[in-house]
């Protein structure tokens, strides 16, 4: 039997790296693609050698030139966190532009199914709570949060012009906030950050005064929603997200207890545009696709600190 094949996009990334052993898991061929812009081989260094897996250096922004039959594609490129995408503002738009449309215009090439990333983000700083998939948002696409969200907005609406026009079989998950082993340290998003200050009795530092609320999914639960999604024929947007709310204080208080750490807790100002809530309406998830998150927040947080504790060790 010939194993399906599979394209991800962004696979030296957090969540593109994790897919990759997924679906190397799974018996299917995986072609990894990564211009190595926030993505680090690092991230898939212990899958050298694996006859089914194959990585090529190229940028989404560019026409891809892959000589082999795509069966799947995982859009996964971006600069997904704020240290990044406030660093390389035009690329983040380009990658959700052009980016997009080279993976769509691929995806016709082979007559493949595509499923591509989009994020809680595209909400914005909401105005509906929990959100739920029939919200358009409220964001503000001039402000520095723009360059991303508008990026995600376009690269929905990008997608289903294709599906519409071209009949494309195309998926759209709405990612919220994911955490897990292989996140930068110095991303710049609350979990990474705070385990590494915990880790190293630094100050947590909390933007605003800490009372805004984020919900945290363990990267394991994203995955298989991700991939239970891939197999099924919705083909509009799906919240994936763990619907426990905490506040930023309540997180890093569990990290100080978890790591045992001395650190103090400092606040600096709340970033223009930054959601106050975060919360994902997953009822559609449940229904379409009988998935619910099982990681609760403290176990994962565990396997979260003892992934940099090991990565301390070696340093």
């Amino acid at each position: 039997m010939i194993n399906k094949t599979i394209l991800i996009s962004g696979c030296c990334g957090f969540i593109g790296s994790h897919l990759c052993d997924h679906y190397l898991k799974k018996k299917f061929d995986v072609i990894g693609i990564d211009n190595l812009l926030t993505g680090s081989l690092s991230n898939i260094i212990h899958l050298e050698g694996n006859k089914n897996f194959s990585f090529f250096e190229l940028d989404v922004c560019n026409e891809i030139k892959i000589n082999s039959k795509i069966d799947y594609i995982l859009h996964f490129a971006s600069t997904a966190s704020p240290t990044d995408y406030l660093k390389f503002p035009i690329k983040t738009l380009q990658i959700g532009s052009v980016g997009t449309e080279n993976i769509l215009k691929l995806a016709i090439k082979n007559d493949a199914s595509v499923l591509l990333a989009s994020t809680s983000e595209v909400y914005g700083d909401p105005l509906q709570h929990p959100q739920k998939e029939s919200y358009f948002g409220n964001v503000n696409p001039i402000g520095p949060r723009g360059v991303y969200d508008e990026a995600k907005r376009y690269l929905e609406a990008m997608t289903m012009a294709y599906h519409n026009k071209w009949k494309l079989n195309t998926k759209i998950v709405r990612i919220f906030n994911t955490y897990g082993p292989r996140m930068r340290a110095d991303d710049g998003r609350a979990i990474p950050t705070f385990i590494n200050q915990a880790l190293n009795n630094k100050d947590l530092t909390v933007f605003g005064d800490g009372n805004q609320t984020r919900s945290f999914c363990y990267i394991d639960d994203t995955i298989e929603g991700i991939s239970k999604l891939l197999d099924c024929k919705y083909s509009y947007p799906v919240n994936i997200g763990n619907p426990d709310e905490y506040t930023i204080l309540e997180l890093t208080e569990k990290i100080k207890k978890l790591t045992d750490s001395e650190s103090k807790i400092i606040y600096k100002k709340l970033p223009e545009n930054d959601p106050k809530v975060r919360r994902p309406n997953i009822e559609l998830a449940k229904k379409i696709l009988k998935w619910i998150p099982k990681v609760k927040l403290n176990d994962g947080l565990l396997k979260t600190i003892n992934h940099y504790q090991n990565l301390h060790k070696f340093n």
